[in-house]
Order: structure tokens, then sequence, then C-alpha cells
């Protein structure tokens, strides 16, 4: 016949319901964790990069009709160039895309029909007024596109937004089971905790039957032997090492439940971060549909007219110059002017805001040929000032080439704008290495900049005089602020100079690219 249960007996049947259950819930939080790690994929490398191409597939299709208005206006075939490009980009866009949406039946169907709609739009629209145009003229061509064709291209548009919408909707399914799943891994640890709380409390209770008792008589023993009976023999019925047993018990409960306290602290800290950034990836989206349609408005609906402005006041001016009294001749010449400068307002806001988002990305740019095509493209203005542009030294580095070439342009073109009218200009560009930093200066012996302006020149419409002294719109220096930010520079006015202008700026020294430049040797264009 057996015994009753000792103690060791029931704490190890107790541990063993306890690990088991702990780890049948270990074993349905890991299939659950590998199907959140499934989840954030999905999110990560489909819904994320689905969306970022439905994007560029919008911009590419508005490349492409704004490419075919263009040319039936100018009937330049320059003009098609956005037009051929942004047909290869669509077609790559929607297999990337096609593959991205695997087996997604909804984006599959909103995929082909985009496709089908563009494609339509350019057999029945496009085709026929490119060819329009090279056969019967712009005039023809323009009588092309009226409220028809502007409805079958914004069907290709409410296509693509329907496109969005799909992939909005499987982003948000993902999202959503996402957060399911860890909603999910958090009850399972809340229900761990539970397991171990009340396994503890059946231990305290199997203690107080197994222990407490015999220590309690002991007690009353040795109460007894205080009392004065001193033969009375104590009876020790338990072992001392259960004490000790009990504290650790409980220092176990704590640790467990600090631990708790940390892991549920955590868990909101880690929520926080994730709704600030949700946030901030609302605004930024938001921010870039704002400044795709500012720069469509631009170069479409406000160009468009005021290029028929410019070229009819030009046309006046040519046909009825001398016909009319001096007045007229003076009126149609401010007209003529005042659209050509709109114009290159319009461009060059145009180029302020496609500064970092329009990027081709980084790569190693020879400064040094940089300036070579800078020169050629300032050749004109230095001959026209009988003036000398020179550079030496600069350095190979890590960005984007037109932008720098855009930059620098500015610099030089500057320098010979702003000459001084006793003396042919004189442009030097040298480079010299600052700790992890090229410093660039752009050195004339122009009229120069009081040093109260030295800051006001870099923001945007700023002018120091008159648009009649010098020509221009005043968002060079801001354009060239703004490059040499992108690029993780900064850039300044010397005020420590003498004579003329002296502008730094500076550019990172790439890794791969901190070994000085190896030619000196002056180059002078002249």
């Amino acid at each position: 016949m057996k015994g009753p249960w000792t103690l060791r007996k029931r704490v190890t049947a107790l541990c063993v319901v306890i690990g088991g259950l702990l780890g049948l819930l270990a074993v349905v939080a890991a299939g659950t964790g590998a199907a959140t790690r499934s989840q954030l994929d999905t999110l990560a490398n489909q819904a994320t990069p689905l969306r970022a191409d439905s994007e560029q597939l919008l911009t590419r299709l508005v490349d492409q009709e704004t490419a075919v208005r263009g040319f039936a206006v100018t009937g330049d075939p320059a003009e098609l160039t956005p037009y051929t490009v942004g047909v290869e980009a669509e077609q790559e866009l929607l297999n990337h895309m096609s593959v991205l949406a695997g087996e997604e039946s909804g984006l599959q169907t909103k995929l082909r029909a985009v496709s089908e709609l563009a494609a339509s739009w350019r057999r029945d629209v496009a085709e026929p007024v490119i060819a329009t145009v090279r056969s019967d003229g712009t005039t023809a061509g323009q009588g092309l596109i009226n409220a028809v064709s502007r409805q079958r291209f914004d069907a290709v548009r409410q296509a693509v937004g329907a496109l969005q919408d799909e992939i909005q909707v499987f982003r948000q399914e993902a999202a959503d089971q996402a957060r399911t799943s860890s909603n999910v891994l958090v009850a399972l640890l809340i229900a761990a905790t539970v397991i171990v709380v009340l396994g503890g409390i059946a231990l305290l209770v199997s203690l107080r039957r197994l222990v407490i008792g015999p220590v309690t008589t002991l007690a009353e023993q040795v109460r007894l032997v205080s009392r004065g009976e001193y033969e009375h023999d104590i009876d020790s019925g338990g072992p001392p090492e259960l004490a000790a047993l009990a504290r650790d018990v409980d220092a176990m409960r704590r640790q467990i439940a600090a631990d708790l306290a940390e892991v549920r602290a955590a868990r909101e800290r880690v929520e926080w971060v994730n709704n600030q950034l949700q946030a901030q990836t609302e605004e930024l989206m938001r921010s870039n549909r704002d400044l795709e349609q500012f720069a469509y408005v631009a170069s479409h609906d406000l160009q468009e007219p005021l290029r028929k402005v410019a070229s009819f006041c030009q046309l006046l001016q040519r046909r009825y110059a001398g016909q009319l009294d001096e007045r007229a001749d003076q009126y149609i010449a401010f007209a003529v002017d005042g659209a050509q400068r709109m114009q290159r307002l319009i461009n060059d806001l145009l180029a302020f805001s496609r500064i970092g988002r329009a990027t081709s990305g980084f790569v190693d740019v020879d400064l040094d040929a940089v300036m070579t095509d800078v020169a050629g493209q300032t050749d004109a203005a230095r001959r026209y000032a009988s003036g000398e542009v020179t550079w030496t030294g600069l350095p190979t580095v890590l960005g984007e080439e037109a932008l720098l070439t855009t930059l620098l342009a500015n610099l030089v073109g500057n320098s010979l704008k702003f000459r001084h009218p006793k003396r042919p200009p004189r442009v030097s560009i040298s480079a010299r290495k600052d700790g992890d930093e090229w410093e660039i200066s752009c050195v004339d012996n122009g009229i120069g900049v009081e040093a109260e302006f030295s800051d006001k020149i870099f923001v945007i419409f700023q002018r120091l005089h008159a648009k009649d002294a010098y020509p221009g719109t005043g968002i060079g220096l801001a354009i060239a602020k703004k490059i040499v930010e992108y690029h993780g520079g900064r850039i300044w006015v010397d005020p420590d100079v003498s004579e003329g202008t002296t502008i730094r700026f500076t550019l990172p020294v790439a890794a791969a690219l901190v070994a000085e430049p190896d030619r000196q040797d002056e180059v002078t264009a002249s």
C-alpha cells in the first residue's frame, strides 16, 4: 500500500503541470511569432514597395501626357523624350508591381486595368496626336486634344487611383493581421504570468500543509521549553531548507512581476514610437503628393498658357514694331519681358522644388570635369565680359553630378554677372581638405557683398539690387544652398575679404575617397 505523496513528489508534479502549460504556450507563441514575421515581411517587401511603385507609375503617366501636350504645342521632337522614357519606365514598373503582387487577384486585376487603359490612351490619343503633329503641324495636333482625350487620361488616373486604394487595403489587411498577432503574443505572455502566479500559490499552500505545520509544532515545543519544561524532547518534523525555499519562491514572484512591468513599459514605448513614425510617414506622403501636384501644375497648367502669352507678345513685337506709336511699342516690350521673366521664375522654382526628390543616386563625381563643363556653359558670359575662370586641385566627391554642376554654374555665373565695372572679372575655384570635409571656395573680384547681407543672399527671391540693374530671379544662391545641404554640407560668405566676394561651401569626404587629389595644375578658361 502506497503512502501519501511526499513534498518532493508534490513539487515535481506541480512543476510538470506548469512546465507543460508553459511549453504549450511557448509552442503557440512560436507559431504566432512566425506568423507575425511573415506579416511584417509582407508589409516591408510587398505593400510598401507596391505603394512607392504606384506613385512612380502615376508620375510616369503624367510625364507622358505632359510630353504629348508639349509636342502638340511646340512640335519640338525633344518634347517627346519624357513620353518615350515614361513608356519604358511604365512597363518596368508594371512588371515589377506584378511580381510584387504575386497571387493577389485584386491587385493583379487593377494592374491589368491600368495597363490596358494606358495602352488604350496611347493608341487612341497620344499616338494619333504625335502622328498628326508630324504630318499636319501643331494646329492640327492641338485640335485632337479635347475634352474626350482628357477624359481618356482621367480614366487612366482613376485606374491608378483604384490601384493605389487596393494597395492601401492590402497594406491595411497585413497591418491588421500583424497587430492581431502581436495582441495574441501579449495575451500568451499574460497567460504565462497567470500560470506562474497560480503555480506559486499552489506551492505556498503545499508548503503550509507540509512544512508550516511541523514548524508550528516545533514552535509550540520551543514555547513549552521557554516556560520551564526543560526535559521535554524537541522533535523537528520538517527540514530547515523549506524556509529558504519559501523565500526563494517569493523572490521569484517579485522578479516575475518586475519583468512583466518592464515588458509592459517597453511595449508602451514601442507603440508610441510606432505612432510617431506613422504620423511622420503620413505627413511625408502628404508633402510628397503636394510637391508632385505643384510640379505638375507648374510644368503644365502654368507654363502652357504662359508660353502662349510670351509667343503671341513676341509675335506682336516682331509684326507691329514701328507701326504703332512709341508708347505701344514700350507696352509690348514690357509684356514680352514680363512673360519671359515669369517663365524663368517658374523654371527656377521647379528646379528648386525638385532638389533631393528626383534623385539619381550618389556616385563618384570629378569636380575637375564638372568645372570643365561649367566653363563651357558660362563661355558666352565670360567672353562678353573679357573674364577669366580658373580652378585647381579639385577633388572627386560623392554626390549627384547634375546638381553639383548646377551649384558651381550658379556660383561662377553670379561672379561673372556681379562684376566690377572698372575691371574684367576674375573667378577662381579651389579646394582644401579640412578634417572629414572638403572646403571649396569660389573667389571673384566683383562688386562684393556687404557683411550685413551675407546671410540674406541665400534666401529665395532675395535681391540686393533692382531687377533692372542685374538680370535673374533671385533663386540661384537659394538653389546653391539647397544643393549643398542636400549633400550634407554648408555654404557661407567669407566676411574676411578686402575685394570682391568669396563664397565657401563644404562637402563630406567619402570613406573611399579620403586621399588628397593628385591634380595640382591650374586650369584656366578665358
